[in-house]
């Protein structure tokens, strides 16, 4: 191997087995320097909390431990990033300095290059700023759109997705809330928390409207029907516990809520218009509304609210400070708003589209069962990566 006879002392790479299609390999896109120096600052960081460590001064607190652990992962990758570079120059040398290694040494290239791009897009991950709920579970909110009886059994399906992702993940998670459809086909809406401490990162980018393009089994002429449903992923700022809630409860002002008790309603039973345990929440500044009756609780029921309030209320903001800062860079770049159309679940085709990165997988079956939806998010990591760094760039530049 060439590579190996160039850097046998300094890494070691696993064995890619990829076939060159052609004599010409297309160049690698390295990134940008001003991301590097980043890296590179983040590297200088290192060695001085590791100084600092060394010498047993103050207090190792949480904080401190989280980004001992980001700067480490950035570090790591930003060497890893740097060592495979150095090899891809060393091969390219290669190829001009004796043209008889050309067709050897473009194979070894595209051997590792699947590698580098691997690498290349990790790090590039982790030199933006993370999301500032990055590592907080979450809460999905999942409704029927457009589309009727259709809508509400596809919004059925998303949920048995965003389940059965969770389960295969091992993730700990439990419907808050689900309000089936009367006929008993689909769902009106419902409530997911997914407990698992960085979900809302991993799953963000399911926020918006999924369409279904299929034939529904009550259609006699075999006519592809299109449907609509919505998700809203957002992040859990607190336990949906009775102590939290009354706790958050007295932030407000009295006249910023309402709360107003009733009889929980649904097909029958023993609990049911019995005792007022649902509760519905009105938080005037926001408009925000929220019923719950799931609990036979009336304090679940409420701290239930009160928790899926704080969620969206933490959610509003985060959103108004991205859509200022947005506002004011030079250059931007845009990004699709939730309340677009963000990917096309195709069933005679069997292809799932996302709008946004453009992403296609051919396995319906896979999505569905939540074993293939990495497949679509790690695509849209990669996708808004590229775009805040672009918008990172063009800040930078900007002020240079």
């Amino acid at each position: 191997m060439l590579w190996k006879a160039a850097r046998a002392q300094k890494l070691y790479l696993p064995r890619i087995s990829v076939r060159l299609q052609s004599s010409s390999v297309p160049e690698f896109q390295e990134l940008h320097p001003l991301l590097l120096k980043r890296a590179e600052k983040y590297a200088e960081e290192l060695k001085t909390l590791e100084k600092w460590m060394a010498k047993g001064e103050g207090t190792f607190d949480v904080e401190r431990q989280k980004k001992f652990s980001r700067l480490c992962a950035v570090v790591d990758s930003f060497h890893k990033y740097s060592r495979e570079i150095e090899l891809l120059k060393d091969l390219k040398e290669m190829i001009k300095d004796d043209p008889s290694l050309r067709d050897e040494a473009q194979q070894e290239i595209a051997e590792i290059r699947p590698q580098l791009e691997k690498t290349s897009s990790s790090l590039l991950g982790q030199l933006l700023p993370p999301h500032p709920f990055a590592d907080r579970p979450c809460i999905l909110e999942i409704r029927p759109g457009v589309g009727g009886i259709e809508a509400m059994i596809f919004a059925q399906d998303l949920l048995g997705m965003y389940v059965n992702y969770a389960h295969n993940k091992r993730w700990k998670y439990h419907i808050i809330s689900q309000s089936a459809n009367e006929s008993g086909s689909g769902i009106v809406d419902a409530i997911l928390s997914i407990d698992e401490p960085g979900s809302y990162d991993k799953l963000r980018f399911e926020a918006g409207v999924h369409r279904v393009q299929r034939i529904p089994a009550t259609e006699t002429k075999g006519r592809t029907h299109t449907s609509t449903a919505a998700v809203v992923v957002l992040p859990q700022m607190a336990e949906d516990n009775e102590k939290e809630a009354e706790s958050y409860e007295r932030t407000f002002k009295p006249d910023e809520i309402r709360i107003d008790v009733m009889r929980a309603r649904g097909k029958g039973g023993q609990h049911v218009n019995t005792t007022d345990s649902a509760v519905r929440l009105t938080h005037y500044p926001s408009g925000i509304v929220i019923n719950m009756q799931n609990e036979r609780s009336q304090h679940k029921n409420k701290a239930k609210a009160f928790a899926i309030l704080r969620a969206r209320l933490a959610e509003i903001e985060q959103k108004e400070k991205e859509e200022k800062a947005r506002a004011a860079r030079k250059g931007q770049v845009s990004t699709t708003d939730r309340s677009d159309k963000v990917r096309t679940y195709n069933f005679p085709q069997n292809r799932i589209t996302d709008h946004r990165c453009g992403f296609n997988l051919h396995d319906m079956e896979g999505i569905m069962a939540g074993e293939r939806l990495d497949d679509v998010i790690d695509a849209m990591q990669v996708y808004d990566s590229d775009t805040r760094a672009k918008e990172l760039l063009a800040e930078v530049q900007g002020t240079a």
